[in-house]
């Protein structure tokens, strides 16, 4: 289904960004986890708007409320159902877009699809959506913990200001105190100023930039993911680009993987604390779309939000030009926010992974 993703643990968000509210519908979530509303809501206030003075102004609590699927505080592994009301909402600021095309938004393929549209703040095409799937990612993550797995997004760059290339060992996985610590998220302090100056300087002129988020994982097992199409790196490729702005993603070496020779890339086997290690981690920790038991890291290219506080020209919908500048309340860069919704995005396609190899390989034994 279009709005769905997972295999077994399966997640169907609903709602738009300026309707009544914004909700999700878990399925496969086994029973007998302890789970509140007050730890959904640690992973949606990283989320919301209106957190710092570099983001939307839109002043949403974002508060969780769990319908179903629990009792007595545990999970009864029966489908879990979350709701956030909207409370902020100003469609009237989208007015005009009700005839204008906004450029590089999906107004006008919306349309071509549907053959009509939600113009109230884009719909379901608006970064509002992704509450659903931070709510969901929540708890997911906090089943990937008791599995003793940690796991870690951070920004490595805003437009062109970048986190020096040794300032961070391949190997290091930066703590939530050093992500969290500005509202940048960029665990580099000296790096983390640039990227909010920037921010600040393009927001005065009424544009906007993009960047790259990094995520890290650690303590996965060997052997998660699909050796053909259901490659790990394949699912979390999808799951990365099926969030709105993103348009690259890489794993291990990536693109400048390209530069090295054959043997300079090779991650050579060697043995470790007892168990079958790699000496480097070019592979990001998937060889053959199977995890290797190295640290799982992968990139995540955002580009610039689209509305931007400037003139620009467009076409309406009846076909013809006209001129479009951007109302409402809108992030000059949507990257700091996205930093939990790449992590909840990890978390539901690494679980779903465990689960799925759980089954296979571990229910029937011969």
């Amino acid at each position: 289904m279009p709005n769905s993703f997972g295999t077994l643990f399966t997640i169907t968000t609903w709602g738009e960004s300026h309707g009544a509210a914004i909700g999700v519908v878990i399925d496969g979530c086994p029973p007998g986890l302890p789970i509140t509303a007050a730890e959904i809501q640690i992973e949606l206030d990283r989320r919301r708007p209106g957190q710092s003075d570099i983001v939307t102004p839109r002043k949403e609590a974002d508060a969780v409320e769990i319908l179903s699927g629990t009792y007595e505080g545990r999970t009864t592994g029966t489908p879990i159902s979350l709701v956030v009301r909207n409370t902020d909402q100003r469609p009237a600021a989208y007015d005009e877009m009700k005839d204008k095309y906004r450029p590089s938004h999906a107004d006008f393929t919306y349309e071509a699809k549907y053959g009509l549209r939600d113009p109230r703040g884009g719909g379901r095409s608006s970064a509002r959506e992704t509450i659903g799937r931070v709510a969901a990612g929540a708890i997911a993550r906090k089943i990937l913990a008791t599995r003793g797995v940690e796991l870690r997004a951070f920004i490595t760059r805003i437009h062109d200001v970048a986190i020096p290339a040794d300032a961070l060992a391949p190997d290091a996985l930066p703590t939530l105190a050093a992500i969290e610590a500005t509202p940048v998220r960029c665990p580099h302090p000296a790096t983390a100023v640039a990227m909010i100056e920037r921010i600040k300087a393009v927001r005065s002129e009424g544009d906007s930039v993009g960047g790259v988020i990094q995520c890290r994982v650690r303590g996965l097992p060997a052997g998660l993911g699909e050796p053909v199409f259901d490659r790990l790196e394949a699912d979390l490729a999808k799951a990365m680009l099926s969030l709105p702005a993103t348009k690259g993603f890489e794993i291990g070496s990536g693109f400048a993987g390209t530069l090295l020779r054959g043997s300079e890339h090779n991650d050579a086997f060697t043995v470790r604390d007892g168990r079958v290690r790699t000496a480097t981690n070019h592979s990001g920790g998937v060889q053959g779309g199977i995890s290797n038991g190295e640290d799982l890291v992968f990139n995540v290219a955002f580009k610039p939000t689209a509305t931007i506080l400037q003139k620009q020209q467009t076409v309406d919908t009846h076909g013809q030009p006209a001129e479009l500048m951007g109302k409402g309340r809108h992030d000059p860069c949507v990257v700091p926010r996205a930093v939990p919704i790449v992590e909840a995005m990890a978390a539901l396609v690494l679980l779903d992974h465990w689960m799925r190899h759980a089954a296979q390989n571990q229910t029937f034994t011969f």
